[in-house]
């Protein structure tokens, strides 16, 4: 049975940070929780494959291997007989030319091309496959700017000629004030090819503003965690900005968990900050809450 995409299993998507990982892995786990699901085997073993989903992207450098692994089993065949390149027929050249993104030599004929003599059209040279990095800083990093390491897997070619998976960490100067989702292209810094040049890293910032604090495509969301009785009764919250701002949130009565208000201007470089509504996480509860819960339990809510 092929292993499940982790992305699709969290719910999530493929520019997810840690935070916005974190917390689809919270609510799925605590869906899934065998002391939720006593006796239930198919819950026990989604919690399992959330559990190794979570694990396997949880974090940028997670992530950035896992992107790398699916790269290149993508290069040298997902399994199954045949040719594990796609395609019938064709030698090196064809292998190669399919793996790198370069055609290689044409099949057959002269191998200087044409007729009568006339020369080929000279072919452009194969180039390895481009690699797509994040680079995760936070704030005050990106603010301050400077030398930053980041680490991924590249395609080079072992002493037998051979290539294989090598663990890469290099360095990149970031800029003072660097905006979030800014790329930048390292040139041969990417797959090797065998009969070619190196591909690209691309490179991305992405900027984290702290726990609770996740992006929604380019929208800064910020969690605000909420007792039920304040999410169904009203009232007020406090909530500190990422300017370090604290406001007290006017919360309706019967707000519902996931629920989120809109401040002008609150955000990132002077955009909208949009405050998200969570239950908060209790580490353990007092015995005064566990009694008010049986209570509301017994009344029905």
């Amino acid at each position: 049975m092929a292993k499940q995409d982790p992305y699709s299993v969290l719910g999530v998507g493929r520019n997810a940070s840690d935070v916005e990982i974190k917390r689809a892995f919270r609510k799925k786990a605590r869906q899934f929780h065998p002391d939720r699901n006593q006796g239930d085997a198919s819950a026990e073993a989604k919690f399992k494959e959330v559990q190794a989903a979570y694990e396997s992207i949880a974090t940028a450098k997670d992530r950035n291997e896992y992107e790398q692994q699916q790269r290149m089993s993508s290069m040298f065949g997902g399994g199954g007989g045949g040719n594990p390149f796609g395609g019938g027929g064709g030698g090196m050249e064809d292998i190669l030319g399919q793996m790198f993104g370069g055609g290689g030599r044409p099949r057959g004929g002269n191998p200087f091309g044409g007729m009568g003599g006339q020369p080929q059209q000279r072919q452009q040279r194969p180039k390895g496959a481009d690699i797509s990095v994040s680079l995760e800083l936070t704030a005050e990093q990106a603010e301050q700017g400077g030398q930053f390491p980041f680490t991924f897997k590249r395609l080079k070619p072992n002493a037998a000629g051979t290539m294989e998976p090598t663990s890469v960490t290099l360095r990149t100067r970031v800029k003072p004030g660097v905006k979030h989702g800014t790329t930048s292209r390292l040139k041969g810094q990417g797959h090797d090819h065998p009969e070619g040049a190196a591909g690209d890293v691309m490179l991305t910032i992405r900027i984290h503003f702290g726990e609770g604090r996740f992006w929604d495509g380019k929208m800064l969301v910020q969690e605000v965690p909420t007792p039920f009785s304040t999410l169904m009764l009203g009232g007020k919250v406090k909530v500190q900005l990422p300017s370090n701002k604290k406001i007290m949130l006017t919360v309706s009565p019967e707000t519902m968990v996931g629920d989120r208000l809109r401040i002008a201007g609150a955000g990132y470089d002077g955009g909208d900050l949009e405050l998200e509504f969570v239950l908060p996480d209790y580490d353990e509860l007092s015995k005064e809450q566990v009694k008010a819960l049986e209570n509301l339990k017994n009344s029905g809510l």
